[in-house]
């Protein structure tokens, strides 16, 4: 079968083995020289990506929830969005979530994946208490925050294991709503200004105009918010458009995203404005239109998300925005977040500072943009993140993080270096 992620880019023809139960797993794991588990294909680039893959989204049962205390245990093929349907509605919600609600849980280990509140509650590692993986042996172990195993396998794109369950802790709510203020910002200066003001609220993210130039490089529309308290938890997923084929590649190009880019500005009140937004709308506003990836047509696209360390995230970005900006390739999609300490997890992405995630269709001479972004983005000691990723190459990514060859000592001396490779881990020589 011809398998792809969520960038569509690179296609590969790959065999299937459906994760049904333990034992047929590890009679799999035994026979099968090669492979890498995949969820529900929402990573963007090739690390999920193998001639053999471990398809575990339909091992995807409820296991336990101590309502109580807000502790939920679940199979590593439920998705965030079937969480949320089953806990919104009694007072609870994920302490930590990404951009989309369509991944599985294994896969949120997995990519040790972050949201609008990594400066206040870190990755989503925090809230795992503890997880139930078998190893390629087919040995079932369960680890906890302290064991290596846990440190390499939270932001190890799937490279210790298979992820059968794992238990999280959930955060307490009273409403499906969220209080948002929305600041607009006129340059790069005064984004950073906002993020520093607003940093005590619990969620933030930026869309920024990454097109624009010279005095208003850096502009943005920075949303912060906090639940509201009206108890209404009357959530449910909304019916969403879908996308039902893949847009020609010229309809995206510098003329049509500056179009978007002004729009999107022009639309927010100048200064400072308030709304009640619900659930759907603050953390997951693109999973409304499905199969979006399409809009980028049939060569699929690729996003280019880095971090920079906080003192020099201010020229890194200016650098990075002004080239950007001068090659008119621009991405209507730009997201800004800041980021607090990272964690002792051997590749997680995060790092006290900030990034920016942009979306590229894949076209000539997109590669060779991003290959200069990324001597940027070494120069001012920054990292690319493993689950965007589709093109970095080993020396970019080993600058990035430190513990790389803690986590290829632990891969070898456990055996899993030579079973779970995918194309980007090969590619890395992770």
């Amino acid at each position: 079968m011809s398998l792809f992620s969520w960038g569509m880019y690179p296609k590969i023809i790959t065999k299937k083995f459906a994760l049904r139960d333990r034992e047929s797993l590890k009679n799999y794991l035994e026979k099968t020289t090669e492979f890498i588990p995949y969820g529900n294909g929402r990573s963007y680039g090739d690390s999920a990506l193998n001639e053999n893959i471990i398809y575990c989204k339909n091992y995807n049962n409820f296991l336990d929830f101590d309502e109580q205390n807000g502790m939920l245990t679940c199979q590593a093929g439920v998705l965030l969005s079937e969480i949320l349907d089953s806990v919104v509605k009694r007072g609870w919600f994920l302490k930590v979530t990404p951009g989309t609600k369509l991944i599985t849980l294994g896969g949120a280990i997995a990519s040790d994946v972050h949201g609008k509140n990594h400066h206040i509650e870190g990755c989503f590692s925090e809230c795992v208490e503890e997880l139930t993986i078998m190893l390629p042996s087919g040995k079932i172990q369960v680890c906890k925050k302290g064991d290596e195993l846990f440190y390499a396998t939270c932001g190890g794109m799937g490279l210790t294991g298979v992820i059968l369950s794992a238990k999280i802790s959930l955060k307490r709510i009273n409403s499906k709503n969220i209080n948002q203020t929305t600041i607009k910002t006129k340059n790069l200066k005064e984004t950073f200004e906002a993020f520093e003001k607003y940093q005590d609220m619990p969620y933030s993210v930026a869309w920024i105009d990454c097109l624009a130039k010279d005095d208003e490089i850096g502009k943005c529309l920075l949303m912060v918010g906090d639940f509201a308290d009206d108890g209404d938890l009357d959530y449910r997923s909304k019916k969403k458009l879908s996308i039902a084929f893949n847009f020609p590649s010229f309809t995206l190009n510098n003329l049509s995203v500056k179009a978007f880019n002004w729009l999107y500005y022009a639309k927010a009140k100048d200064g400072v404005s308030k709304q009640k937004v619900d659930i759907n709308s603050f953390f997951y506003p693109l999973d409304a239109i499905g199969n979006w990836n399409r809009i980028y047509g049939k060569n699929g696209f690729t996003q280019y998300q880095f971090i920079l360390p906080k003192e020099s995230s201010f020229e890194g970005l200016k650098e990075i925005l002004s080239k950007i900006s001068a090659s008119g390739k621009g991405s209507f999609l730009a997201v800004l977040k800041l980021y607090a300490k990272e964690n002792n997890n051997y590749l997680s992405f995060p790092m006290e500072g900030y990034s920016l995630a942009l979306d590229f269709k894949i076209e000539e001479g997109i590669f060779e943009l991003l290959n200069a972004l990324d001597e940027v983005v070494v120069k001012y000691g920054g990292r690319i993140y493993l689950t965007k990723d589709v093109r970095v190459n080993k020396e970019t990514f080993e600058k990035g993080y430190p513990h790389i060859e803690k986590f290829r000592e632990f891969r070898k001396n456990n055996g899993m270096d030579k079973k779970l490779n995918s194309l980007q881990s090969k590619r890395v020589q992770i």
